[in-house]
């Protein structure tokens, strides 16, 4: 992820319009060959194999940290310690506790912290936001959103971090996954007050890089059925995440169905809008979309737009609302929301360890 900074730091003339200048000046990795790749890269001036060495450097105004979910705290941490504001990555911490702890040095500090979630910048789930913004729906009568791959559908795929409790937590693929699916909802204030989880860890062993079968402790599907509280009314809201989900490479959705309309779009079909208007007939309408972004780029507007696009706009987004031109745009996640979020992995994992609904 860090290239995928880079890279998007690389495109940054493209935004049109944007006062803010950013540009990558240091990176830290312990991999030598990791840190030999920026050397394509003219701006950056330090590498290193100690982050302490690049929090000590005066250039550096804000730190991206890209690190398993268990060194999340410690590096975080010491990134607000050090007077540098933070773009932290998911699920900002490895649980609960550990949010919690970064979100108050994040306040107490004073430093601007927001946590990464790309696809809610795709032009699709940007029509979606104005839409229940906008109050075009009537009332909302059922929210689902997920996030699903078939990253680990081969069994025999080597074991990595993120299927080890250690390092990846006890939420397994809610960490990984779920602040994408949870960034829009929250977002729109639809915070779930009752859950009923199933948790799924379907491929137990993996084999080690010497080949031998270890455990694999994380659940790799979840499917969180909630009860929202929605305009002051109760309202199912169905949450995926899927590391094993035939078929899908990385699809990311969110669909909101109400009274007076509907709307949904998916990643899989990244060009596509689908708006329901309540008619004498039962008909959905397909709306061919192109780059029409938040933050205005060069690109023109009948072109695609992609997954490093997304990237671009959710950093314009980031360093917009540090400097305080965000307007009303979307925004990245909060700490506010990361807690949340949060808080709500733990009552998945409550409830599917007792087999019963979980008020929040």
């Amino acid at each position: 992820m860090g290239k995928e900074v880079a890279s998007a730091l690389g495109r940054w003339f493209a935004l049109e319009d944007m006062p803010i200048q950013a540009e990558l000046v240091a990176v830290a990795d312990l991999n030598p060959a990791a840190l030999q790749w920026f050397d394509r890269i003219p701006t950056v001036t330090q590498k290193t194999a100690d982050y302490h060495a690049l929090l000590a450097n005066r250039d550096v105004d804000v730190v991206y940290v890209a690190v398993p979910h268990d060194l999340h705290e410690k590096v975080y941490m010491d990134t607000l310690a050090a007077g540098k504001d933070l773009f932290a990555e998911k699920p900002f911490g490895i649980d609960l506790k550990a949010a919690v702890n970064i979100a108050l040095s994040a306040r107490t500090s004073g430093r601007f912290v927001r946590c990464s979630s790309e696809f809610p910048f795709y032009p699709g789930v940007q029509r979606v936001i104005q839409a229940v913004q906008q109050r075009d729906l009537g009332k909302i009568i059922e929210v689902r959103a997920g996030f699903w791959h078939a990253s680990d559908l081969d069994p025999q795929k080597p074991i990595n971090w993120k299927r080890q409790k250690a390092k990846c937590g006890e939420a397994g693929v809610m960490n990984d996954l779920g602040m994408h699916v949870l960034h829009v909802p929250l977002r729109m204030g639809w915070k779930p007050v009752r859950i009923h989880a199933q948790l799924q860890n379907i491929i137990a062993e993996r084999p080690d890089a010497a080949g031998v079968m270890v455990p694999c402790d994380t659940d790799d599907n979840a499917i969180l059925n909630c009860d929202a509280l929605i305009d002051g009314r109760e309202v199912p809201m169905r949450l995926e995440t899927k590391r094993i989900a035939p078929g899908e490479t990385n699809t990311w959705f969110i669909e909101v169905y109400g009274t007076n309309s509907s709307i949904k779009f998916s990643t899989k079909e990244p060009k596509t809008l689908w708006v329901f208007r309540r008619d004498k007939e039962q008909m959905w309408q397909r709306i061919d979309l192109g780059h029409q972004t938040a933050f205005k780029v060069v690109t023109g507007p009948i072109f695609e737009f992609g997954f490093p696009d997304s990237f671009l706009q959710m950093w314009a987004a980031y360093l917009s609302e540090r400097g305080g031109i965000l307007g009303d745009r979307l925004g990245c996640v909060t700490t506010d929301e990361a807690v949340v979020s949060h808080r709500i992995f733990e009552a998945a994992l409550e409830s599917a360890r007792n087999k019963t609904v979980v008020e929040i």
